[in-house]
Order: structure tokens, then sequence, then C-alpha cells
């Protein structure tokens, strides 16, 4: 039975390996979770800060054009 020790060792690193896919499996997940929300919250202020130029543009072309009354 020389070979008991050999088998419980490898059963032994595989429970270890099995486990530490599982904890690293949760923490990608949690990573591109986060990651989602990150890229969500920047979409959404990139297209506030679109928003907000093209509201100047509008605004500036208004002031320099000239009135039709005139």
């Amino acid at each position: 039975m020389p070979y008991l020790p050999t088998v419980v060792l490898v059963a032994i690193g595989l429970l270890l390996l099995v486990v530490l896919l599982v904890r690293t499996a949760k923490v990608l997940r949690g990573f591109k979770q986060t990651a989602s929300m990150v890229a969500t919250n920047t979409q959404d202020r990139v297209g506030l800060v679109r928003a907000r130029s093209a509201a100047l543009r509008v605004a500036f072309a208004q002031r320099r054009r000239k009135p039709e009354n005139q």
C-alpha cells in the first residue's frame, strides 16, 4: 500500500484546486459587475457632457446671429 499517500495527496491537491477555482470565479464575477457599472456611469457622463457642449454651441450660434427685424 505505498500508493495510498500519493492518492491522498493528489485528492487533497485536486480539492484545493477546485476551491481556488471557485473563489477566483466569484472574484471575477464581482470584478465584471463592477467594471460594467463603471462603464455605464462613464457613458452616462460622456453623454451629459456632449449634450451640454451641443447646447453651448446652439446658444453661441444664436448670440452671433443678427436679429432678423433690424
